[in-house]
C-alpha cells in the first residue's frame, strides 16, 4: 500500500542512504526549480545517482516492488486508464488493473501530485511500483507512440545547430528570392529541427511516405508503413507556413508560390546512408498538403531472385529477360515496388556489353553503368520526345518509365521490332488487360501482339510477424469460397495470422512482400489478342496455359506462413 509514501520525499530517502550529499542534493533541488525537470532525472544525469542504485533504495526503503517494465505487454484498456498528457508529464505507465486498483509503474514513486491527480482521475486506488527511468521512458514511447524519446533521438542525431547536426542537407536550393518573412521563418532553428524530427520519425519507423495535411485548426502528420498510413504526433498549427516553406526550400521550389502545385526532391544524410526525398505540394483549402515519398538506397533489393516471386512468375520473368528483343511490361497500382522490380531487372541486365538508357519521371534510384534520362514537360522532354532520342543513341535495352499515351506506346512498340528490349510500365489490374489497354490506347492489335514478350502484374502484402504469429485452422469451405487450390506434392498449408506484439505495433504485420502474376505471350493468345478478345477471356486461356493469378500466388505464400489469408483478400482480385 502507498501510505509510506505519502510522508517521505525522495531527497529525505537519499539522504538517509547516504546516496547523495546534501551538496548535491540541494544543487540538484534548485535545478529542479530551474528546469522542472525530475529531481530523479537531474540527479541521474548529472552522475551523483545510478538508474539502478535509485530503484533498489527506492523499493527497499518504501516496501514497493521493483519491475523491468520493458518486459511487460500491456492491453490497450490498460493504456486508456492513464491518458497519454499525465504518463509523459509525470513519467508513469499502467501495468495492470485488479479490481479496484490499478497498479503504476513510476520512476519517482514519491510524486504524491501525480498520484493524487490519477486517484481524482480514475477513481481507482493506486499502488505504484518503482521503474528504471530510461526503460519507463522507452515503455511510455512503445506503447503511446512516438513523443519525447523521439524528440531525444533527434537531439542525439540532428543536434541543435541550424544545420540539422546529422541530418545532413546534401542538395539544397541555393538561390530562393527575396521573399524575407518565410525564408526567416524557415531557417529559424526551432523549423529546422521541427522539419528534421519529422524527417527522422518516419526514416525510424520505416516508413515508405510522409503526409502532411493542413486543416482549418490543425496539421495531421502521417506515415505510411506497410502500406498502411498511420497517425503521428502533430505539430502546431502555428508552424504550418514555416515548415511548408522550409520543405520549398529544400526541394529548391518557390516559396511564393502557393497557388499552384510543385514538385521537387531533396537529398540527406542519415546514419551513414544518403536518402532521397520526392516531394509534391498540392494547394488545399487550409494551406498546401505535402506529401514526401522516401528513396532509401540502403533498403533497395537489386537481385531480382530475391524478391520472392513464385516458382512460375519468376521462371517468365527470368526467360523474358533473355530474349534479344521484345516487351516487357509491368502493371499495378502506385506504390505497388513496380519501380523496384524494374530496377532489380536493369540490374541483372546490366553489364560492360550492353548499352542501357533509360527514360523516367523522376528517376527514383541512381545505378551506375546505366544512362538514366529525366523528362521535363515544360522544355519538351517528354517521354515520347526522349524515346525517341534514346532509338538514335543504339541502345540494346531501353526502359520508359511509364506508357501514358499512344505516342509512347506506339513508339516503344516499334522499338521492341526492331531489336530493342523494351521494359515499361502501366497503370491495368492485371496482367492481361495490358493487351487490351494497349490496343485501347489505338496501337494495332498486330502490333501488340507481336511485341509483348511477357506481362506481369504487381501487388504488395504486408508480411506476418514472425514474433507473434501463430497457426491458425481455416475451414475447407473457407477455402473453397477464396479460390485455394493447392499444388500437387506440395506439403500442407501453414495459414497463420499475428496476434499482435510490441515489434509490430499490435497490428499483427511487419515488412512488405510482393506478389506477382507473369503472363508470357502464350502462342494460343495471339488469336485473341488479333480479334480484340476482353481481358478476362485471355486471362482464362493463359491460366489452362500454365499462368498462375495474382490470388494464387498470394495463397501459396499464406499457405508458407507468410502472410494472412486476410491480406490477401485486401490485395488481390478474385480469378
Amino acid at each position: 500500500m502507498p501510505p509510506r509514501t505519502s510522508k517521505r520525499r525522495l531527497g529525505d530517502v537519499l539522504l538517509e542512504q547516504e546516496l547523495v550529499s546534501k551538496e548535491q542534493l540541494d544543487e540538484c533541488v534548485a535545478l529542479q526549480r530551474s528546469s522542472g525537470q525530475s529531481l530523479a532525472h537531474i540527479l541521474v544525469e548529472r552522475g551523483y545517482l545510478g538508474e539502478e542504485d535509485l530503484v533498489i533504495t527506492l523499493s527497499e526503503q518504501l516496501g514497493i516492488p521493483h519491475i523491468r517494465v520493458m518486459n511487460y505487454n500491456i492491453p490497450k484498456e490498460i493504456l486508456r486508464e492513464v491518458p497519454e498528457s499525465l504518463a509523459r508529464q509525470y513519467l508513469m505507465l499502467p501495468v495492470s488493473v485488479t479490481g479496484d486498483v490499478l497498479t503504476l509503474a513510476m520512476a519517482d514513486p514519491l510524486n504524491i501530485m501525480a498520484l493524487d491527480d490519477l486517484r481524482m482521475l480514475t477513481s481507482y486506488d493506486i499502488e505504484p511500483v518503482v521503474a528504471v527511468e530510461s526503460e519507463l521512458i522507452q515503455a511510455i514511447e512503445k506503447n503511446y507512440g512516438v513523443g519525447k524519446q523521439s524528440e531525444a533521438l533527434y537531439h542525439e542525431l540532428v543536434g541543435d545547430g541550424d544545420n540539422g547536426g546529422g541530418v545532413e542537407v546534401l542538395e539544397e536550393a541555393k538561390d530562393i528570392g527575396d521573399i524575407n518573412s518565410l525564408e526567416a521563418e524557415a531557417q529559424d532553428a526551432p523549423v529546422i529541427r521541427l522539419a528534421n524530427l519529422i524527417l527522422v520519425n518516419a526514416l525510424e519507423r520505416g516508413a515508405s511516405d510522409i503526409h502532411i495535411e493542413p486543416f482549418e485548426k490543425t496539421v495531421r502528420v502521417r506515415y505510411r508503413v506497410d502500406g498502411i498510413l498511420e497517425e503521428t504526433k502533430n505539430p502546431p498549427k502555428s508552424a504550418q507556413a514555416a515548415l511548408t516553406s522550409r520543405y520549398k526550400i529544400l526541394s529548391g521550389l518557390d516559396i511564393a508560390e502557393h497557388r499552384l502545385p510543385q514538385d521537387g526532391r531533396f537529398r540527406i544524410r542519415f546514419k551513414g546512408r544518403e536518402i532521397d526525398f520526392r516531394i509534391s505540394f498540392l494547394p488545399c483549402y487550409y494551406g498546401e498538403k505535402i506529401v514526401m515519398r522516401i528513396l532509401d538506397k540502403g533498403n533497395l533489393t537489386l537481385d531480382i531472385e530475391k524478391l520472392g516471386f513464385e516458382e512460375q512468375p519468376m521462371t517468365a520473368f527470368l526467360d523474358s529477360l533473355k530474349l534479344p528483343f521484345g516487351m516487357i511490361l509491368l502493371t499495378g497500382p502506385t506504390g505497388s515496388g513496380k519501380t523496384t522490380t524494374l530496377y532489380s531487372a536493369l540490374h541483372k541486365l546490366n553489364s560492360t556489353d550492353r548499352n542501357i538508357v533509360t527514360v523516367e519521371d523522376p528517376i527514383e534510384y541512381e545505378l551506375f553503368g546505366v544512362n538514366q534520362v529525366q523528362t521535363m514537360a515544360h522544355i519538351g522532354l517528354t517521354f515520347a520526345a526522349g524515346l525517341r532520342s534514346i532509338l538514335r543513341q543504339d541502345p540494346d535495352v531501353v526502359m520508359i518509365g511509364e506508357i501514358r499515351d499512344e505516342e509512347t506506346g506506339d513508339i516503344a512498340v516499334k522499338a521492341a521490332l526492331t531489336g530493342h528490349l523494351v521494359l515499361s510500365t502501366l497503370h491495368t489490374n492485371d496482367a492481361a488487360s495490358v493487351f487490351t489497354r494497349l490496343v485501347d490506347m489505338g496501337l494495332e492489335p498486330f502490333l501488340v501482339q507481336s511485341s509483348v514478350a511477357v506481362a506481369a502484374a504487381q501487388r504488395l502484402m504486408r508480411r506476418v510477424c514472425p514474433d507473434c504469429k501463430e497457426r491458425v485452422r481455416v475451414p475447407d469451405e473457407v477455402l473453397k469460397r477464396i479460390q485455394f487450390k493447392p499444388e500437387p506434392n506440395a506439403p500442407a498449408p501453414a495459414f497463420v495470422r499475428g496476434r499482435g506484439c510490441n515489434r509490430c505495433k499490435d497490428t499483427g504485420y511487419r515488412g512488405r512482400l510482393a506478389v506477382v502474376e507473369a503472363m508470357p505471350n502464350y502462342p494460343d493468345l495471339q488469336d485473341l489478342v488479333l480479334s480484340r478478345a476482353p481481358s478476362q477471356k485471355l486471362k482464362e486461356v493463359a491460366m489452362r496455359c500454365g499462368m498462375r493469378s495474382l490470388r494464387q500466388n498470394a495463397l501459396t505464400k499464406a499457405a508458407k506462413g507468410e502472410t494472412t489469408i486476410e491480406e490477401v483478400l485486401r490485395v488481390t482480385p478474385m480469378d
